[in-house]
């Protein structure tokens, strides 16, 4: 890989000192887009009175808003952390919001001559405009959905969208002069379970409400020893299917998509792994 391929670096991605910055940039965008929802809260107690109405919520207004408010923040925030996954592990060509090396002014400009061609538009713009330009990508379009993404029915202000980029584009104890950024997601592993970690640990309050907890490597590992194995050996590697109930941050169906990937390898070494993929993927 060429010199400047952040793949070809050392696993960079600190996701403790990601989290304990990112926990005042949360409390910052929740500030932010409850300040915004009060420009007109009648708005927003429509949309409450119709939760109300259809039996969606048991909350009275405050707390309801309260909840929304953080998912809200919460969303525009780990959209903007798996948008520099991605960019920074080159899983797209181009960046978007920043990036280690010449990426982060690749960003920049890209940024400049967004606005070069829209001259009215604002920080926030940009942002939405980065995930509509992500969203065709292959496993992108379910997580940067309008319809499925709360980042979308609470916006955060052009301040607030400002804040969120500033934050990404920070180097290192905020020296401008510095080399690197403060936060690098490289990881040559493209390990994402760090994702579930954050979207767990960022909001107190959203980790109470939905009772969000990752199942730990190690139960994982022991809960598949004792249902999916064995229901390989008894149904067969063809025949056998799973479904994860409750599939909180997923990773009970990527630990068990390894381990299936993994027996159809050790049958047709021969055969291109996507092959085996789609073969498993598909009904």
């Amino acid at each position: 890989m060429p010199p400047d391929d952040p793949r070809s670096h050392e696993p960079t991605l600190n996701p403790k000192a990601l989290l304990n910055d990112l926990k005042p940039l949360a409390r910052t965008i929740e500030a932010d887009i409850l300040e915004v929802t009060n420009e007109d809260p009648d708005a927003l107690k429509a949309v409450y009175d119709e939760a109300k109405e259809a039996g969606r919520t048991g909350h009275d207004f405050t707390t309801w808003r309260e909840d929304r408010v953080a998912m809200a923040a919460a969303s525009w925030i780990l959209a903007c952390v798996f948008v520099r996954f991605i960019e920074d592990n080159q899983l797209v060509p181009e960046a978007h919001l920043s990036g280690p090396g010449p990426r982060r002014q690749e960003a920049m400009d890209r940024q400049t001559h967004f606005f070069t061609q829209q001259a009215s538009a604002t920080d926030r713009d940009y942002l939405l405009y980065v995930f509509e330009q992500l969203q065709p990508l292959p496993g992108m379009g379910d997580i940067l959905n309008p319809a499925h993404n709360p980042l979308y029915d609470l916006p955060v202000s052009p301040d607030g969208a400002a804040a969120i980029l500033k934050f990404f584009r920070t180097r290192v104890d905020g020296d401008e002069e510095a080399a690197a950024l403060a936060h690098d997601f490289t990881d040559p592993s493209l390990d994402t379970r760090f994702l579930g970690d954050l979207y767990q640990d960022l909001s107190e309050l959203i980790r109470k409400q939905y009772a969000l907890l990752q199942t730990p490597d190690f139960i994982e590992a022991f809960i598949l020893d004792r249902t999916l194995d064995p229901a390989i050996e008894t149904f067969g590697l063809d025949t056998v299917r799973l479904i994860d109930p409750t599939c909180g941050s997923g990773h009970f169906l990527l630990g068990a998509f390894h381990r299936l990937l993994a027996r159809w390898q050790a049958r047709g070494p021969a055969t291109p792994i996507v092959e085996h993929f789609y073969y498993w993927m598909l009904p």
